[in-house]
């Protein structure tokens, strides 16, 4: 009935690999902006789990002196601030050592559905806790058991976008797309940030329940849509080392290909754990990540609260500024992917921007709640030069040693990559703030000193990277104007 214009017609309608490509953008992106989103109310909801009760007024429960009779127990005793690390230790250590294993798990389970599957439980967990609220549930084992859970669950997010984004973009301007894409980590704690603030005042429960709603949504939506790889819609594969036109051809229709079979190209085995760690550069990226991200992590789970303690805002108040960090943090891996891009030097661009931090991160413990001017500004800097390096290693560093030159070519070992460097540095951010707990109540100074050192630690230990990538521009500069070098 369609007569002999039938394939034509619909080889025009087929999508290009364009459209692949930025519908796999969008649905990484929304993906992980739901995960950040699901992880940041606790750090808004904890000035409501133990505040202010004398600034509420007098006690309206007649037959109690307590003081703390606002407050939700368990977490209403003088031990509060160790009772919220162990919270955030319970999520964030389950996350880094689930991390080791989702890489495995990701290379060879179908993406999408690890994907999609890992968002509808990280979804069940969040509305768990929030649910006990409404259950009126006052045990400190039930809200650990569920952050144990959603921390574990929650490792299959990062492994399968990045891999996801990885095989459908080469390397040419990989730091500036994953740079912008990258945003979705300080999109979703600006959103998780706002929802969780809309309802911390009245019902902290469902500051948890609908960030658990979106994310499971989100999958389903994942479920349907993603498309894992560029040959599973017969689009060209993105050369990761070599620029060509050809890498940016667009699809072929199924019924071009009709008459022209392809040979079963053999399927390249995944990398193993140990092989993985024998990339140049996978050790020590992943070393510096591990005290970059407890800088970064110590912020999204305790900032609120410091500014509620420091600055004296309302949790709601403190919940809205902590989000001009994350501001930050959007346009730090923007400028970081764009100049290391640029440079050629991932390491170097890493380097400076941590040095950087050091001494603003000191600024603002000591200026920047002076006014409310500089307290934005200096949390927008420091926002930028915090989490521009952290951006920049899980995303562009990530994706390049995960499909490094001397892999020949196999691109089976990004997800195991990727979920080795990121594990590394969720131990730091499992360390972050469970110090921070435990330090704060000696005083918040002491606090920044340990997040100034860890900055210093990160930058040292890039070092070997950084000598490498200047020897080569040394190299290249020798090589333009004549020189021999040997």
């Amino acid at each position: 009935l369609l007569g002999a214009e039938a394939p034509q017609t619909l080889s025009s309608l087929l999508p290009s690999s364009h459209s692949y490509r930025g519908l796999t953008l969008v649905l990484t992106f929304l993906s992980y902006t739901s995960y950040h989103l699901s992880r940041k109310p606790i750090s808004i909801v904890k000035s409501q789990l133990h505040p202010n009760c004398s600034a509420l007024g007098p006690n309206p429960h007649n037959d109690s002196n307590s003081t703390t009779w606002c407050c939700w127990a368990p977490f209403d005793g003088d031990n509060y601030k160790e009772l919220f690390g162990a919270l955030d230790n319970a999520f964030l250590v389950a996350y880094a050592i689930g991390m080791f294993i989702s890489g495995i798990f990701g290379e060879r389970l179908p993406l999408r559905y690890y994907l999609s599957g890992g968002m509808v439980l990280s979804g069940l967990f969040t509305a768990l806790f929030g649910l006990g609220y409404f259950w009126n549930i006052h045990v400190l084992w039930y809200f650990i058991i569920v952050q144990v859970c959603n921390g574990l669950v929650q490792t299959t997010g990062w492994p399968a976008v990045v891999a996801c984004v990885g095989n459908w973009f080469g390397k040419g301007k990989r730091g500036l797309i994953m740079g912008i894409w990258n945003s979705h980590t300080s999109v979703g704690n600006i959103l998780g940030s706002l929802i969780a603030g809309a309802w911390v005042s009245s019902a902290w429960g469902l500051s948890f329940v609908v960030p658990g709603i979106i994310i499971t949504t989100v999958g389903i939506i994942c479920f349907f849509f993603l498309v894992e790889y560029p040959e599973d819609v017969d689009c060209s594969p993105p050369l990761h080392h070599v620029s060509c036109a050809d890498s940016q051809r667009a699809c072929l229709s199924s019924v071009d290909h009709s008459n022209s079979p392809k040979e079963p190209a053999e399927e390249p085995e995944a990398i193993s754990f140990f092989g993985a760690l024998r990339i140049p550069g996978v050790v020590e990226f992943s070393l510096c990540l591990l005290f970059a991200k407890l800088v970064s992590y110590t912020f999204l789970y305790w900032l609120p609260l410091y500014i509620v303690n420091v600055a004296h805002f309302g949790a709601k108040e403190a919940g809205d500024l902590s989000t001009l960090f994350d501001v930050g943090g959007i346009l730090g891996g923007i400028f970081a992917g764009l100049i290391s891009d640029y440079t050629g030097g991932r390491a170097t661009t890493c380097c400076v921007m941590l040095v950087l931090a050091a001494p603003m991160l000191f600024l603002y413990n000591h200026v920047g709640q002076n006014g409310i001017g500089i307290s934005i500004v200096m949390l927008i800097i420091c926002g930028a030069l915090v989490n521009g390096p952290y951006a920049l290693i899980t995303t562009a560093v990530s994706a390049d040693l995960g499909t490094h030159e001397s892999l020949k070519g196999n691109a089976k070992a990004l997800s195991t990559v990727t979920a080795i460097i990121d594990g590394t540095g969720s131990i730091g951010a499992a360390l972050g703030p469970l110090l921070a707990g435990l330090i704060s109540p000696t005083g918040w100074n002491n606090v920044f000193y340990m997040l100034i050192a860890a900055d210093v630690l990160a930058c040292l230990l890039l070092a070997r990277v950084v000598v490498k990538e200047a020897r080569g521009w040394c190299g290249y500069m020798a090589r333009q104007r004549g020189y021999v070098v040997t």
